[in-house]
């Protein structure tokens, strides 16, 4: 699944998004910088776990096939549904009880039988703490070992509005109707509630699917359609394969498709009536990786189809139901003429990242959920992977550094990180592991011992775990013996076994920090293993097997990955390389090690040095994550500022992506942290001064046939013009803006975003009102997303009160999936959203409280309360907030622990501004005495900047 609770995790992790085009994972979702603040989450509700309960099934019973048949009048927006659903099963121990699972179903008969014994009713028990259905033999005897038998069990429920389980959703088509559909999902825990089943990931079986339903509607499901046994109104699926329950998917609906076939396997893109023209791209793109990936694996896709479908509500980024992938709109669409290069790449990636699905979790799925990082890992790292495979010219590896990989080291350096192997229980427990550690981080190991153990290992390894454990489940140790045994088919030698060396990553959370120590006097240096954490007083004794290798200013060669030398799980090593004393020296080519790493005080100046000479001597990912990892270590006091900042004094000569982007994040920390400072000017002009070139070699407007992340960069780069106050940057947005007021002169869709934000800063209520009809016109979700991102850029008070009441006014167009994504735009952009804020909670926290967050959301007061905290910078936003959480603390909206965290949020912010704002803007004036900036940004614009540019350009 493409999820997006590590996204949530970003409300309480203090994240900044860097500026790039609006969007999964993306995975789907802008780049992220992630800044300090409660890492460990500790907003986070975890229910009331009650020790003596095992939340498992019994293994006495074990399914064969399912005959699911569901009867539904979706059609007309009826939400009651009925069901009868036939159960093989097999006796493992002889018992005289079956434990399935259920959820808001009404069960309204259960019978049992075998080829050998009539049909008998049986006793119906439930326990809603687990949601056990257990069906008891009124006669006491035994059900006998190895015997099978067939349950049926016929029921009723009703359709979900939270977007889980079998739900309703509904859209309005050309003509202002409302029409509804009833669609599906079950991951992690939700099959049950569309039938009672052994809702658990290694409980796979057959599953044959028929729904009847209006003759005006179809059906889609996993398979294809039973021709001959569907008559109008009736549609039969033919019988699956061996698939776990929480992967079954149908669609009842008046959806339209796009089909085409490629090697033999036929595909279709369905969606709403209208939007036919939408769908080539996601065709064309879901073709041509299916391919890819089958190429890669070895191993040729299983069912004879696969669909994909547009979803108009959607909780999930995507979800790889097999055959039947399922996704938001935004993720699916593609219009030529409309959309952003952001959506067309976000839409092969979230296909990438759902098709690897087919393979990692369906074909072969997790035992457990404890191991869910077996799929969601391996389908983070494909949804880059398989993407470069088809469009290779694009260079997306850049944004799997700024995106997933940056994301994930900073997620996982709190106090106490959980390791990717992680056990749970609970349905709420389960919920909660969808997270960057089981997504970003598991990607990037995965990802880095790709690079070390070579490609053709790598692929081979997961070749051999593929054809071992097909149509089975597996656990993590059944991996690393694949890769065990590629490598001894390859003749490739390695330095250890893998169970210990990939173990030491997921077996333990957190990462190391090497520590390079150069001998300038003999050419050696020395590598030291620590683990790292934000907070430099955490000290563990963790160690783990860390594969390295590096390039110097002699051979500045980052080509080649493969690791050249190991800490095998000892505090250091010695290397002998025989280095120039003059020359730089750079670990991890290309960062595909999962680390940071600090260098000793002469080397970081020769990399400075080397960096301001000759950029391009040194890989641009290089480039990116020596900026990420020095501003980690000057905010944890590890390393001077001054090393930081000048190193971003080499921006004037950088045009790539990754460097950008993470240059702009650091900046927005700056700037969250900096905008209501008195002398904030004189971090304005150091930003000018470093973002003018390229800003001006790029300017405002798009360049159709340039490269694809050259439109990423331009991105960045407008708003952080913007937030120097470069007048015509100011200016630019501004006109743009007017003139599609004024005029209808359209803006170019890949800097919509750019110029609709910073051109609200500075506009009038018409301007404002003219965006917020827009959204509310608006049926193309990427577009939406990026308006209601725009419309928080706003800095006028009674624009923004409006706006935030907008999220509970249900008159207005709004979905309820965007409702909750209204404040987070507000709150983020400075001081005037932050108080705008807290006045419309004041009044209205109950109304927000009760918002629908879909199914295993958090509740979004909650959320924005937490949020909001880890933008508050001075006593009165402190005395202000603090007002309204003890206003709140009693409310069932909340958290008991909100108040807590609310307070060390806050704390964490103080603290970040003792120990940073001086050594910053000591060393901002400095430098702009040095390079005389002055005359960077006139005076107006310094009046017009200090005035609306409060906070940072943030994209939604």
């Amino acid at each position: 699944m493409h999820s997006f609770v590590g996204v949530l995790f970003v409300g309480l992790a203090a994240v900044l998004l860097a500026a790039g085009p609006a969007q999964a994972g993306t995975r789907s979702l802008p780049p992220l910088f992630r800044e300090s603040g409660a890492l460990e989450n500790p907003n986070f509700r975890f229910d009331a776990r009650a020790d003596d309960l095992n939340y498992r099934l019994p293994n006495n019973t074990l399914p064969i096939h399912y005959d699911v048949e569901l009867t539904t009048n979706v059609h007309d927006g009826t939400k009651k549904f009925t069901g009868k659903v036939q159960i093989d099963v097999t006796i493992v121990e002889a018992t005289t009880t079956l434990v399935l699972h259920k959820r808001q179903l009404n069960i309204l008969s259960a019978k049992i039988e075998s080829a050998t014994s009539a049909s008998e009713d049986l006793t119906i028990s439930y326990e809603e703490e687990r949601e056990f259905l257990t069906l008891t033999r009124k006669t006491n005897v035994n059900f006998e070992k190895d015997t099978e038998w067939k349950v049926t069990l016929e029921y009723e429920g009703e359709l979900r509005t939270d977007n889980g389980g079998f739900y309703l959703s509904t859209y309005t088509d050309a003509d202002g109707n409302e029409r509804y559909l009833a669609i599906t999902q079950f991951e992690s825990t939700d099959a049950r509630h569309a039938f009672p089943c052994y809702d658990e990931p290694n409980k796979r079986a057959t599953f044959t699917i028929t729904i009847n339903h209006s003759p005006t509607y179809s059906a889609i499901s996993n398979m294809p359609v039973d021709k001959d046994a569907s008559s109008s109104g009736k549609t039969v699926f033919t019988k699956t394969v061996s698939i776990p329950p929480y992967l079954i998917a149908f669609i009842v609906s008046d959806f339209v498709y796009t089909e085409g076939v490629l090697n033999g396997v036929p595909q279709r893109i369905y969606s709403r009536p209208g939007t036919e023209h939408e769908q080539e791209w996601a065709l064309v793109s879901g073709m041509l990786i299916l391919e890819r990936l089958a190429e890669y694996y070895n191993v040729k896709y299983m069912l004879p189809k696969t669909d994909q479908a547009a979803i108009p509500d959607f909780s999930a980024g995507a979800m790889e139901n097999w055959g039947l992938a399922t996704y938001r709109e935004a993720y699916m669409l593609y219009d030529k003429e409309k959309s952003t290069v952001n959506t067309q790449t976000n839409i092969a990636s979230t296909i990438a990242h759902e098709y690897c699905h087919y393979w990692f979790g369906d074909y072969v799925a997790i035992e457990w959920w404890t191991y869910l990082w077996l799929k969601e890992s391996f389908a983070t790292l494909f949804e880059y992977k398989a993407t470069d495979a088809a469009y290779p010219e694009w260079g997306i590896w850049q944004q799997f550094l700024t995106s997933s990989y940056q994301s994930a080291l900073v997620n996982d350096a709190g106090n106490s990180p959980r390791p990717m192997t992680h056990y749970v229980q609970t349905p709420s427990e389960i919920s909660r592991i969808f997270d960057t550690v089981s997504y970003s981080k598991g990607g990037s190991v995965l990802n880095m011992w790709n690079h070390a153990l070579t490609d053709k290992v790598f692929q081979r390894g997961l070749h051999n775990y593929l054809d071992a454990n097909q149509y089975s489940s597996a656990v993590e140790e059944q991996l690393f013996l694949a890769i065990q045994t590629a490598a001894k088919e390859e003749n490739y030698e390695i330095p250890a076994k893998i169970e210990d060396m990939l173990g030491s990553w997921s077996r333990q959370g957190g990462y190391p920090l090497l520590t390079v120590t150069r001998n300038y006097n003999n050419g050696s240096f020395t590598v030291t293993q620590s683990s790292f954490h934000n907070n430099k007083n955490t000290v563990t004794q963790k160690s783990w097997y860390i594969p390295f290798n590096y390039a110097h200013q002699s051979n500045p060669d980052f080509r080649d990955t493969e690791a050249s030398h190991y800490l095998l799980n000892v505090p250091s090593v010695r290397v002998d390389a025989k280095l120039d004393k003059e020359d730089w020296l750079i670990l991890n080519k290309q960062s595909t090690g999962y680390y940071r790493i600090n260098y000793d005080e002469e080397n970081w100046k020769l990399i400075i040095d080397g960096l301001i000479k000759s950029p391009y001597k040194i890989h641009p990912r290089n480039r990116a994550q020596l900026m990420h990892d020095a501003y980690r270590f000057s905010a944890s006091n590890r390393l001077a500022h001054s090393v930081l900042l000048d190193m971003m004094t080499y921006l004037p000569k950088e045009d790539q992506y990754a460097p950008w982007s993470t240059a702009n994040g650091i900046i927005n920390v700056y700037n969250r942290y900096l905008s209501g400072d008195a002398k904030y000017y004189d971090f304005q002009m150091f930003v000018a001064e470093i973002v003018t070139p390229i800003y001006e070699k790029l300017g405002i407007n798009d360049v159709p046939g340039e490269h694809h992340y050259q439109k990423y960069t331009r991105n960045a780069v407008i708003n952080m013009a913007c937030l120097a106050g470069i007048q015509s940057c100011l200016t630019e947005t501004k006109n743009k803006l007017k003139a599609l007021v004024q005029h209808g002169t359209p803006i170019e869709a890949n800097v919509q975003s750019q110029i609709y934000c910073n051109g609200l800063k500075q506009s009038g209520d018409d301007v404002f009102q003219y965006v917020f009809n827009q959204l509310m016109d608006s049926t193309d979700q990427a577009f939406r997303r990026v308006l209601i991102s725009s419309l928080g850029c706003s800095q006028n008070e009674k624009q923004l009160k409006s706006y935030l009441e907008s999220s509970i006014d249900k008159d207005n167009k709004l979905r309820n999936q965007e409702r909750i994504t209204i404040l987070s735009p507000v709150y983020s952009r400075g001081s005037v959203g932050l108080m705008a804020t807290i006045d419309f909670l004041d009044e209205h926290w109950d109304e927000y409280g009760n918002l629908n967050t879909g199914f295993g959301g958090t509740n979004p007061l909650n959320d924005a309360l937490g949020g909001m905290s880890l933008y508050v910078v001075n006593t009165e936003q402190e005395k202000r907030l603090l007002a309204l959480v003890d206003k709140v603390k009693s409310s069932e909206h909340v958290s008991s622990s909100l108040e807590a965290s609310v307070k060390y949020n806050i704390q964490s912010n103080f603290d970040w501004l003792k120990s940073n704002r001086d050594p910053l803007m000591n060393w901002f004036q400095s430098f702009n005495i040095k390079s005389g900036t002055s005359a960077v940004i006139s005076s107006s614009s310094m009046a017009i900047s200090t005035l609306l540019l409060l906070v940072i350009s943030r994209l939604f």
